[in-house]
């Protein structure tokens, strides 16, 4: 069984002498040599009359290599602390302990002080900091006569507190000969979680002035005490850019409260409830201050620009507040993987990450106004999505894509008809190939393919083009037909026949040519004329949208790149290692990958050795961007670590309810 070494010199002895009797004796015992253990302490739980604490807590292994616990618990124990910048005040029973830098430990009981001096207190270990939490050595604990029922190398059991904390402030310290140097205090534990990166440190909180003693007035007449602020601790992590911070404030009985909130924090009033006047500083620079009046505490909680949200725990009472703070808007914040939506699942695999829907969602293909590129969050919210990725390449001086984008069975741009193509039904069941699409008109005695999708005539062309209320199409010597859809029939009947140019409306199916060169397209307002699009690829006839990206990275869970088939130049910057995403499959279900840096071969490899089924390459790089829904401060969440440029389509995975509109 492993023995542990918790003394205190001859030293102490001495003042001894000046003490009560109870306090006497543990000044003796602690001052009695224990056998000296080989290994140094290592920490142990922590009981109360033989029941774990909740949250556990483990005494600490100090620096000076003593064991400790940290102040902010203390009042578990029943003892009161004031810890102030300039002195850190231990009251239990009759006696009283205050540390300063200046001066070292004193002592005073209830029937006067005791003189201060290096002769009666100069081995009493000084506080010390352990992380961000104040600690002090348990020999301290044994002086002040706490009740310690079991001290063994695995549980250190304290009795529950015989004492209530004082309704009043403990005494000040004494005043010292010469300014202190500032005393450690951040007596708040904080327990940071690992991040992938290193995260933005907010400005530093000036250095805290040497305040005055506390005099807090004593409870009014007729006060009932209903329940005592046993402790208040806080944790804080940083994820990417956003800050958590929770604090809990222990009770040792239910306590009623009331909150009020303003623009720069909380303040909780708790009529009843006695407590240790305090004020922090805590990790992430807000300040907490505890505060006893006439009819009960209140607390004081500033959290900046936060948003703060508050519940209970029972057993024992707590009061939580958890505050989320962003704090650099310049970096897009990160998906809250505790609260991904219904069906969807988040796996990371060194820097490759794998977002993945289940049967409840279908993609969607969604584009700005032609011409024009949107944030990917906004074209998610656009579509009452959970989730979205870029799409496909784009000019970035115009906003126009450079390969095929479909939607309702219409082709927004042309396709480059070799490039890996995602298509979609209307149930968004999902397939990849290399279509060549292509418009057929159809009329009584009449078939026509048509050659061209765009606004600008070629009068060796017949031209489609679908309206978005701002681009002119025709031109001098062209005929325009605009088509009107009927029912259950596509484009059923000219709706108009024009000459020269003009702006078609949104949706409008426009087929522009020259009329010497396609007499047959010479029809009147009402003629029967049918536009079906051909994808001329088997088993694409029930696609309503496409995308055209490229390449293909995986097919039947192996690596099928092939750069010089869909005429990529791989000495160009689009094969440089960088950020990439893609669409892809695992079995039946559909998703987004997202690899921090690489070409699209380690990208390829990656997803392979995924599991990843098959696999297309999204535009990557600067435009690469994956957004996730909800997250934290209700602002959404983003895989990518730096913001992206606005694109001009998107995958957008929507509830199937939504998937077709309805």
């Amino acid at each position: 069984m492993k023995c542990r070494t918790i003394f205190l010199s001859a030293s102490l002895l001495v003042l001894s002498a000046g003490l009560p009797g109870s306090v006497a004796r543990a000044a003796a015992q602690a001052a009695q040599p224990r056998p000296v253990s080989v290994a140094p302490p290592t920490p142990r739980t922590v009981a109360l009359q033989g029941q774990l604490t909740s949250p556990r807590i483990e005494t600490k292994l100090l620096p000076s290599g003593l064991e400790g616990l940290p102040v902010w618990f203390l009042p578990r124990l029943g003892v009161s602390v004031r810890n102030a910048p300039d002195a850190l005040n231990l009251g239990y029973g009759p006696l009283t302990l205050t540390y300063t830098p200046a001066s070292g430990w004193s002592a005073q009981t209830t029937a006067g002080a005791l003189a201060p001096g290096a002769q009666l207190l100069a081995a009493l270990p000084v506080p010390e900091n352990l992380g961000s939490s104040l600690h002090v050595a348990l020999s301290v604990l044994r002086l002040l006569n706490v009740p310690l029922l079991a001290d063994t190398p695995e549980v250190l059991d304290f009795g529950l507190p015989a004492l209530r904390m004082p309704t009043s402030s403990l005494p000040p310290a004494a005043t010292p000969t010469a300014p202190p140097s500032p005393l450690p205090s951040t007596p708040l534990p904080v327990t940071p979680l690992p991040s992938t990166s290193t995260p933005p440190v907010p400005p530093a909180a000036p250095p805290s002035q040497p305040s005055q003693p506390v005099v807090t007035p004593p409870p009014g007449p007729g006060f009932t005490p209903v329940a005592t602020l046993a402790s208040v601790r806080s944790s804080r992590t940083v994820n990417r850019n956003i800050e958590l911070q929770r604090v809990v404030m222990e009770f040792d009985g239910p306590a009623n409260y009331t909150v009020l909130r303003d623009r720069s924090g909380l303040t909780f009033n708790l009529p009843g409830v006695l407590s240790a006047p305090q004020s922090q500083r805590l990790d992430s620079g807000d300040a907490l201050g505890v505060s006893l009046g006439a009819a009960g505490s209140s607390v004081r909680l500033d959290t900046g620009n936060g948003s703060s949200e508050i519940f209970t725990l029972p057993d024992p009472y707590r009061i939580v507040v958890d505050t989320t703070t962003n704090i650099d808007t310049s970096v897009p914040p990160p998906i809250d993987e505790t609260s991904l939506p219904d069906g969807v699942t988040l796996r990371h695999l060194g820097g490759l990450s794998l977002l993945i829907f289940d049967a409840r969602y279908a993609p969607r293909v969604v584009s700005a106004p032609l011409g024009h590129a949107s944030g990917v969050a906004d074209l998610v919210r656009q579509q009452g999505g959970v989730a979205g990725v870029n799409g496909g390449y784009f000019d970035t001086a115009s906003s126009l894509p450079v390969d095929l984008v479909a939607r309702g069975g219409l082709m927004i741009a042309p396709s480059l008809e070799r490039r890996a193509t995602l298509g979609l039904d209307a149930q968004g069941t999902p397939q990849l190939g290399y279509p060549k699409p292509r418009y057929v008109l159809s009329a009584p005695g009449l078939q026509l393919v048509v050659n061209s999708v765009g606004s600008k005539p070629n009068p060796l062309w017949v031209t489609a083009f679908v309206g978005d209320g701002r681009t002119a199409v025709g031109g001098d010597g062209f005929t325009t037909l605009v088509l009107r859809q009927g029912p259950g029939t596509p484009g059923s009947t000219v709706s108009r026949a024009l000459s020269g140019r003009f702006v078609p409306g949104v949706g409008d199916f426009a087929v522009t040519f020259d009329p010497a060169r396609f007499p047959q397209l010479g029809l009147a307002t009402g003629a029967p004329l049918r536009y079906d699009l051909n994808w001329q690829v088997p088993g694409w006839n029930s696609v309503q949208e496409a995308l055209a990206a490229g390449p293909l990275l995986v097919s039947g869970g192996k690596v099928v790149l092939d750069p010089v088939r869909e005429g990529f130049d791989t000495s160009g910057s689009i094969w440089r290692p960088t950020r990439q995403v893609a669409f892809v499959q695992m079995g039946d279900r559909s998703g987004i990958a997202f690899l921090d840096n690489g070409t699209p071969a380690e990208f390829a490899r990656a997803l392979a050795g995924a599991g990843v089924s098959s696999a297309m390459r999204l535009d990557s790089g600067s435009s690469a961007t994956v957004y996730v829904s909800g997250g934290y401060l209700n602002a959404g969440g983003y895989l990518n670590t730096v913001w992206s440029r606005p694109v001009p389509n998107a995958l957008v995975f929507v509830p199937k309810l939504n998937a077709t509109g309805k």
